[in-house]
């Protein structure tokens, strides 16, 4: 029994079969632009067509080469066949488009630029910035041009710190491409080079070819330090131009443009130094009237020390005044005290004629005649001694009467 296939399938199958095809994958398609149209989208949509055939076409939005469609254009475009399964159109999906006349070398070159867009050659965020204070600069030129002179002058004039360094290479013929290729990766492996400058002067795109070849695109991106292609005239663009990370319009340029300007190194140094100078004196002048402030209000905060001087004077003269007066009070009272104790003084009593009499096993004052007996052993203290004595009879004075 027969297979029976959806519409969906033999519109897939078809595609595949039209996009697997070396031929149909990778086409150069010469004729008139006609039914052109520019949706919203920015797309456009059209035909191409000779004498006999015509087929549509699909060009999508920042595609190289879209400002040539226009109906009725003589085009050569480059693209691949493929079908729309929606509706089973078949189409040329065009990547590039070029004005009929276009050289062989051109479309080389804008296939060659299709190609390495794609692989992110040309992507801007990969693109290095520059030192801004090179020490060693590779140029990859050839040594008897008047670009390497140029160059030298240039930058001798503006700052002579740096060291120049060739990269010798052909920059004209058939084999310059591999040999500039070469120069470029020996450039970036040479030990202390900061930024390597590619270029030379101006001339036709054959003489610039050397320049827009694959192996020169792929050196510059692969090589490890930032690379400043300056490649012909104002006019000129190279495919160097785009990998690179700085395209200079000319070699003089380049020079200007990977060095500084010792003058104006010179004068932002004298302005910083004299912006430094009048910042350090606007900081003494405030630190001066701020030591001044300080100082006025030290002295405003120091003590009258002449007066304190005559206070302390005055209250040490005051402290010995009291002083010896409490001591002329202190003496008199210690000799009325003295006066009071010696009146009190029994020996005093003694001089008078009284005696102490005490017994003499406790040496008791014996002050009635009830205190002793008879036979008891009695000491007196005289006025100029003692009279060891003993009771003979003893009575008191309510016996005597």
């Amino acid at each position: 029994m027969a297979t029976i296939y959806t519409v969906s399938q033999i519109s897939a199958y078809t595609k595949q079969t039209l996009e697997r095809d070396s031929v149909l994958r990778d086409l150069w398609v010469s004729g008139e632009v006609t039914n052109l149209a520019r949706p919203g989208s920015g797309h456009a949509y059209f035909s191409v067509r000779d004498g006999n055939a015509t087929m549509g076409c699909v060009m999508f939005r920042n595609s190289r080469g879209m400002r040539y469609l226009k109906n009725g254009a003589e085009i050569i475009l480059h693209g691949r066949v493929s079908i729309y399964e929606q509706r089973g159109d078949l189409q040329i999906i065009v990547d590039i488009a070029q004005p009929e006349g276009v050289g062989e070398l051109q479309l080389q070159l804008e296939q060659l630029k299709l190609k390495l867009e794609e692989q992110g050659l040309f992507d801007k965020s990969r693109k290095r910035e520059l030192p801004r204070f090179p020490k060693k600069i590779a140029i990859v030129t050839s040594p008897s041009g008047a670009v390497w002179h140029d160059i030298q002058n240039v930058v001798r004039r503006r700052y002579p710190l740096v060291e120049l360094a060739i990269a010798p290479a052909p920059v004209q013929g058939a084999d310059a491409a591999p040999a500039i290729a070469e120069a470029i990766e020996a450039a970036g492996s040479e030990p202390g080079v900061d930024v390597i400058i590619v270029a030379r002067g101006g001339g036709s795109l054959e003489d610039l070819w050397a320049f827009n070849e694959e192996a020169v695109a792929r050196a510059i991106y692969a090589c490890p330090v930032p690379v400043i292609s300056s490649i012909g005239h104002e006019t000129d663009h190279t495919i160097a131009d785009d990998v690179a990370d700085l395209s200079a319009p000319t070699p003089s340029s380049a020079a200007e443009r990977v060095v500084p300007d010792r003058a104006e190194l010179i004068a932002f140094a004298v302005g910083v130094a004299q912006s430094m100078d009048a910042a350090i004196s606007r900081q003494l002048a405030a630190g001066i009237d701020r030591t001044q402030q300080l100082d006025r209000r030290l002295q405003n905060a120091m003590p009258d020390l002449d007066t304190l001087r005559m206070r302390i004077d005055d209250r040490l003269s005051a402290a010995h005044r009291i002083l010896t007066h409490t001591i002329t009070l202190n003496a008199e009272r210690t000799s009325g005290l003295k006066l009071r104790l010696d009146t009190l003084n029994p020996y005093d009593t003694l001089r008078r004629g009284y005696a102490i009499v005490q017994r003499r096993d406790d040496c008791s004052v014996v002050s009635a005649g009830s205190q002793v007996n008879a036979g008891d052993a009695l000491d007196i203290t005289l006025d100029d001694g003692k009279i060891e004595a003993e009771v003979m009879t003893a009575r008191s004075d309510n016996e005597r009467s």
